[in-house]
């Protein structure tokens, strides 16, 4: 993918998917051309990009037809990411919260008897430099290794469905850090709950590392709720 056909991409996913484009509009290649100063062929592949996400469908004598949202792939990271940086946020977070309390858990119980040495010795090691990380405040670094220890946990399950949602998870997580809803030196105590985590999957015990991920999800949304209440944004808002 070319940077122009990616920008065009992003700048016409935001607006499809904020409500600038509503349900039922109808596009058409000129009109984006022009829009974008772009030739055909890069609207055109942008328009089946799109497509392939659900999000638009072209027809014949109808045109280039913007989706109703229960068309979309709403786990395809990109239109996650687009979600999050426009008016549907909240909703976004929300919804991906309630999303994890149903996989990650479950992940974590699974991971305790399925993961490899290998797989434990990366969780140990994620955790490791998020505390390092954590102390000096260097958030884009923890959102890295933050990332990285969900990546590993959700593949450490063996499922390779629950897998798949590794890009899902990560979305999120860059989400928070990227629109401002992380403090500026993570909280410890969810530090040492993805430790705990750690532990009981490479004590391989199921209960324990269910209980501990079900714990990380927990405080990752109040703090969600209390990083919104601020801007006046609640849960449900």
């Amino acid at each position: 993918m070319n940077a122009l056909h990616g920008s065009v991409l992003s700048s016409l996913g935001v607006a499809i998917v904020s409500g600038e484009h509503p349900e039922g509009s109808v596009l058409n290649l000129e009109g984006l051309c022009q829009t974008y100063g772009v030739s055909r062929s890069v609207a055109r592949e942008a328009v089946r990009v799109l497509e392939s996400m659900g999000l638009l469908a072209s027809r014949r004598r109808v045109g280039i037809t913007v989706q109703p949202r229960a068309q979309w792939n709403v786990f395809d990271p990109r239109v996650i990411r687009w979600r999050l940086d426009g008016t549907d946020r909240v909703a976004q977070l929300l919804s991906l919260s309630e999303l994890r309390v149903g996989i990650e858990p479950a992940a974590a119980s699974l991971a305790a008897v399925r993961a490899t040495p290998e797989q434990c010795r990366q969780l140990a090691a994620a955790v490791s430099d998020m505390e390092v990380h954590g102390r000096a405040g260097d958030l884009e670094a923890y959102l890295a290794a933050d990332q990285a220890f969900h990546r590993v946990l959700l593949a450490a399950s063996g499922n390779e469905m629950i897998a798949s949602l590794g890009d899902v998870v990560s979305e999120v997580l860059g989400g928070r850090t990227h629109h401002g809803l992380m403090p500026h030196h993570p909280n410890p105590a969810a530090i040492a709950l993805h430790e705990e985590v750690a532990r009981a999957v490479r004590a391989q015990d199921a209960a324990a590392a269910e209980r501990a991920m079900r714990k990380i999800i927990d405080e990752a949304a109040a703090a969600l709720s209390e990083q919104l209440a601020p801007q006046g944004e609640t849960p449900g808002s």
